[in-house]
């Protein structure tokens, strides 16, 4: 276990990295936000899926994913449809113009990193992907949990609750790092 002096850096440099993701949302273009670029990023990790599953794998409140979505299908990004399983639901999924928007902000982000860390090694920048992958699993960040078979809901937080499609008794995901 490291000295506790690490961690405290450690938290430091998180919070600085505010600066990073400013820097980043930065490269993309003004119509596209950072909100927008998660939900077509994620789109097009795991599929199709409902605004409710977005939602979980966005880590923030439906209204919050219901006007990142309406903006992407504004811009023609998305499409929803019928979801044959519930008909009150949509079924979101990228669109070839979706696609598209999400290979230039790839490029752009890309872009950006390979200028920023131009004196960095290509051990240095793997060290860092390792290490940053490491610390989202040990963390537990939602979207590292291989996607469920179905729509997952979160515990009432009621005492003895057990965990339940990928939510520990804390209503936090338990889910485990995703092996490719």
């Amino acid at each position: 276990m490291a000295g506790r002096s690490h961690y405290e850096e450690l938290a430091r440099q998180l919070s600085a990295m505010g600066a990073v993701k400013r820097r980043v949302a930065r490269a993309l273009p003004a119509e596209c936000p950072p909100g927008s670029a998660a939900v077509l990023a994620l789109l097009d990790r795991y599929g199709e899926m409902r605004i409710s599953r977005l939602a979980e794998l966005l880590a923030v409140d439906m209204s919050v994913t219901s006007r990142h979505v309406a903006h992407v299908a504004g811009c023609g990004w998305i499409d929803r449809s019928p979801d044959p399983d519930d008909g009150r639901s949509r079924i979101l999924r990228l669109t070839p113009s979706g696609v598209a928007r999400l290979d230039d902000l790839s490029r752009r982000t890309t872009d950006l990193f390979a200028d920023c860390l131009e004196d960095w090694s290509d051990d240095e920048v793997g060290r860092l992907n390792t290490l940053l992958a490491r610390l989202r699993a040990s963390v537990g960040d939602c979207r590292t949990a291989h996607p469920p078979a179905r729509e997952t809901t979160r515990l009432s937080g009621r005492q003895g609750d057990k965990e339940v499609h990928g939510y520990d008794d804390t209503g936090r995901c338990a889910g485990r790092p995703r092996r490719e």
